[in-house]
């Protein structure tokens, strides 16, 4: 074997070494994972959690009542059908809602029922629910013994 020959066989034979060592690389990556639909469901309130940031969320999915809003409904007769309809199709009051509440922001929804009943609702948007906090009827005043009615006056108008 010649001297000027050895560092060519060198540099062939660690090139050889370098190929093989990226064919065996290249075979050890997982196959790829399935492609997952990103279409959300509807209906799946968890498929769409960040769309609740963005204004108030109508989704009925997602409404659980507070003892009070309880209590003021059955005292002034209204049904949760009529509050989610409220939920659906009401306008929201700005000026009687707390959008920077550092909790929940709160919305003041009014619309009016079947039954021409003229309601304004306040719903909590936290993360995991929309809570139903108090449901006041516009028209008519009732006398109501719910838990926190120390400010009757407070949302009226």
């Amino acid at each position: 074997m010649n001297k000027k020959s050895l560092p060519l066989i060198l540099i062939l034979f660690l090139g050889a070494i370098l190929m093989v060592t990226i064919k065996c690389k290249s075979n050890d990556r997982p196959a790829p994972k399935p492609k997952v639909s990103t279409h959300k469901d509807q209906n799946d309130p968890a498929s769409n959690k960040n769309d609740r940031d963005r204004g108030f969320d109508r989704r009925v999915s997602y409404i659980k009542f507070s003892n009070h809003a309880r209590c003021r409904m059955d005292c002034r007769k209204i049904t949760q059908d009529e509050v989610e309809d409220v939920m659906k199709d009401g306008k929201i009051n700005y000026t009687k809602s707390d959008l920077q509440n550092a909790r929940c922001p709160r919305y003041a929804l009014e619309g009016v029922t079947k039954n021409d009943e003229r309601l304004r609702i306040i719903f909590a948007q936290c993360n995991e629910s929309t809570v139903v906090v108090t449901v006041i009827d516009l028209d008519r005043d009732f006398e109501c013994h719910c838990p926190g009615d120390d400010d009757k006056s407070k949302n009226r108008n």
